[in-house]
């Protein structure tokens, strides 16, 4: 049962000398304090980066062409060679795994090679299939996005970036609309953003202007070149061997050595998600073994504390033991100081850490969105499950602090403490 009398005159004990129990009080303070804040600001890093990277598949890879390095029938080391259309269809037909292909080809970006009217600007210009959509999320503003009936008539629409409708149409619905890009009028008929900004794929999505595939490889008069494909895996399948499946399929149409390490280059988006990860997981546990280092050195400030008290109440606690206190109600009694001293000032901590993390986030979300709406920082807080395990570390660090100084006033003899003066 809760014993109050016993609460009683713990707190009277400790407070009997209030300026050593409130310097004693702030190490473990300081301790918890900095453990939320670092574990806050982590997750504050973690939530900034990952929604800069939240719509994108992550079980993507990007394929684009590289120099030949070895000789292979008949062709010289060092040749150069484009991927072609038919190189896409015979991925998509015989990679098993495959969620989308999307080719994409890439406009000049000139000086001021976007107009309309008076307004001009210099955005990328992308030549792409539905398909990408699917892949890099998006949000629409205007309008609609690219569809097969664009790429299969060859239309001379666009769609454009929420910053080319920015500067060209001041935030208006442009739709209906015909803007000049690199010379050529095409027809506005959405305006979009990526969800995913931080991720940028030849340019920003919003400095950008879309065009199907099918009108601008014809525009460019490049043939049926590809400049870079992007494939979406199936989660199911383990994303490197697909990779591995499709630099094998591209060496073969294109007479290709199959160990050559360097003509088809591939950037596996899957990989570069888990290193973020593993990243974030290293920090956390940094951030643990910084904020238990300070810690424990509260804690030991707090048992070095209670040391000096037993020895101070050593005539004390000779009485007592004389008058028939066992030596558990000795060990409970010191323990229970050390609790109490390190649970006020750990919870205090606590509270407080919790309190700069809530007003730091309103802070930020007061903030306006920066112009291509990327933060590298959002949301620093610490989640419920953590500030459990935080408290079940202080009250074990409290207890483990009156340990020493408990066994200690254990020991103490009642004639030898009533006779020392």
């Amino acid at each position: 049962m809760f014993d109050i009398d016993r609460w009683i005159e713990v707190w009277v004990a400790i407070t009997r000398n209030k300026t050593r129990s409130l310097l004693t009080c702030f190490g473990v303070f300081w301790g918890i304090l900095m453990l939320v804040l670092l574990l806050g600001s982590g997750a504050g890093l973690s939530n900034g980066i990952m929604s800069n990277l939240k719509g994108f598949a992550s079980n993507t890879i990007f394929v684009f062409t590289g120099r030949t390095s070895e000789p292979y029938k008949g062709f010289n080391k060092g040749r150069y060679w484009n991927m072609r259309n038919r190189d896409a269809a015979a991925v998509g037909e015989q990679v098993k795994g495959i969620e989308f292909v999307s080719p994409l080809i890439a406009g000049e970006r000139r000086d001021k090679n976007v107009v309309f009217r008076q307004h001009t600007g210099s955005y990328n210009v992308k030549g792409v299939y539905p398909n990408y959509f699917m892949m890099d999320g998006q949000n629409l503003y205007y309008g609609r996005l690219i569809n097969e009936i664009d790429v299969q008539e060859k239309r001379k629409v666009c769609v454009i970036g929420t910053r080319v409708n920015e500067a060209l149409f001041r935030n208006e619905d442009p739709c209906g609309n015909y803007i000049r890009v690199n010379g050529l009028y095409y027809q506005v008929v959405g305006v979009t953003n990526s969800i995913a900004t931080g991720i940028n794929i030849n340019g920003r999505t919003s400095e950008s202007v879309f065009i199907p595939f099918s009108t601008l490889q014809q525009t460019l008069n490049q043939g049926d070149v590809i400049h870079l494909m992007c494939v979406e895996i199936k989660p199911e399948f383990p994303v490197q061997r697909v990779a591995d499946d499709v630099a094998a399929v591209l060496k073969a149409q294109n007479e290709i050595a199959p160990d050559d390490p360097q003509a088809v280059e591939i950037v596996n988006l899957a990989s570069q998600f888990a290193t973020i990860s593993m990243l974030f997981t290293g920090i956390d546990i940094l951030v643990w073994l910084v904020g238990m280092g300070t810690l424990l050195a509260g804690i030991i400030g707090v048992s070095n504390i209670m040391m000096v008290t037993i020895r101070e109440r050593t005539r004390e606690i000779g009485v007592r033991r004389a008058l028939g206190a066992k030596p558990f109600n000795i060990i409970s009694q010191v323990m229970s100081e050390s609790l109490l001293l390190t649970s006020l000032a750990g919870l205090t901590g606590l509270s407080l850490g919790v309190f700069v993390l809530d007003v730091v986030d309103r802070i930020l979300t007061a903030q306006p969105e920066s112009q291509n709406g990327s933060t590298f920082f959002e949301h620093p807080s610490v989640s419920i499950e953590t500030a459990l395990a935080a408290t079940a570390v202080l009250l074990f660090s409290g207890l483990l602090a009156g340990l020493i100084p408990a066994w200690r006033a254990m020991k103490i003899k009642a004639i030898d403490a009533i006779r020392e003066e």
